[in-house]
C-alpha cells in the first residue's frame, strides 16, 4: 500500500469510528432518558426537588437538567472516541503499575514547589523530567498503580507517550499541580520499568481550545506547571492521536455529518418530557 492509499485508508477508519460512536451515543442517550420518564430519581425528574429550579417552570427545569446530562455524557463519548482512534495507531493502556522510589517522590515535590513559587528562578521545563529519572535509586521501592488517561506506545518509533486529557477546554486552576504530579509519577514509574533508554514524552491535552481554535491557550495558573512543549490543545490533540495534520479536520467533519443523530435523540427526549 502506497502512502496515498494508506492515508485514505486511515481517514476512512477514523470516520467510521466517529460515526459509530455518535450512533451508539445518540441511541443510548435517548433510550436512557426516555426510560427514566416515570422514575422520580431519573436524571431530569430529580430537578423537581430543586425548588429554585422547578419554580421557574417546567421547561426551565427540563432544559437545565438535560444540558447538564448532555455535557457530561457527550464528554464521556468523546473520551471513548479518542481512545478508539488512538488504538488505530498506538498500543493503548490506561493504567501504569511499577516501582516508584522515595527519592523520585521527593524530587517531584521539590519541582512542583518551585513551579508554584513565582519568585523562584526555576521555571517549568520539559527537561526536568530527566531530573526525576536520573537519581541514585537505592532506597526501599514502593509499588504504585496510576490510572492513566492515555499511555500510548508507538511501535514504529519505539516512543511512549503519557497524556492527561481534559475533555473540556480548560483545567481547574486548583488541579494544575495535581495533574502535573500525576504525570511526573507516571513518567517515573514507566522509566523505572522500561529503563533509562526508554523514550517517554508527557503531555497535557484538551479536546478543544476554550479560547478559540488557533488562539493562544493562556490559562496562566496551568502554564505555571506545564511548558509549551507539553501542551496538546484542541486541534493539536486530535492531530496527534490521528497521526495526521488533518486529524482534527477529519474528526470534526465526520462529527458534523452525523450530528443530526444527536439532535434527533434530543427531540425524542423533549417530546417525551414536554
Amino acid at each position: 500500500m502506497n502512502l496515498e492509499d494508506k492515508t485514505i485508508s486511515n481517514e476512512k477508519a477514523i470516520r467510521t469510528i466517529v460515526k459509530s460512536n455518535i450512533e451508539t451515543f445518540s441511541q443510548t442517550f435517548s433510550e436512557r432518558h426516555i426510560s427514566e420518564l416515570n422514575n422520580p430519581d431519573g436524571t431530569i425528574n430529580m430537578k423537581i426537588h430543586n425548588v429554585f429550579i422547578s419554580l421557574l417552570g417546567e421547561e426551565i427545569q427540563y432544559y437545565t437538567a438535560l444540558v447538564r446530562s448532555l455535557d457530561s455524557s457527550l464528554g464521556n463519548m468523546l473520551e471513548s472516541l479518542a481512545i478508539n482512534i488512538a488504538s488505530l495507531f498506538f498500543t493503548v493502556e490506561q493504567k501504569i503499575t511499577g516501582p516508584l522510589y522515595p527519592q523520585q517522590t521527593s524530587k517531584i515535590a521539590e519541582l512542583l514547589e518551585a513551579y508554584k513559587n513565582r519568585n523562584n528562578d526555576l521555571k517549568v521545563d520539559v527537561k526536568h523530567y530527566e531530573l526525576i529519572k536520573n537519581l541514585n535509586l537505592d532506597a526501599e521501592v514502593v509499588e504504585k498503580t496510576h490510572a492513566s488517561d492515555y499511555c500510548l506506545y508507538d511501535e514504529k518509533t519505539k516512543e511512549n507517550f503519557l497524556i492527561e486529557l481534559k475533555i473540556g477546554g480548560d483545567l481547574d486552576n486548583k488541579k494544575a499541580r495535581s495533574e502535573k504530579e500525576a504525570l511526573m509519577e507516571q513518567f517515573a514509574i514507566l522509566s523505572n520499568t522500561l529503563g533509562d533508554n526508554a523514550k517517554i514524552k508527557c503531555y497535557f491535552a484538551t479536546a478543544y481550545n476554550r479560547f478559540g481554535e488557533n488562539q493562544p491557550w493562556t490559562q496562566g495558573r496551568v502554564r505555571q506547571f506545564f511548558s509549551e512543549e507539553e501542551l496538546l490543545i484542541g486541534k493539536d490533540f486530535w492531530n496527534f492521536i490521528c497521526k495526521s495534520e488533518l486529524g482534527y479536520k477529519i474528526v470534526l467533519d465526520e462529527y458534523k455529518n452525523n450530528s443530526h443523530l444527536i439532535k434527533e435523540a434530543l427531540d425524542k427526549i423533549k417530546k417525551a418530557y414536554l
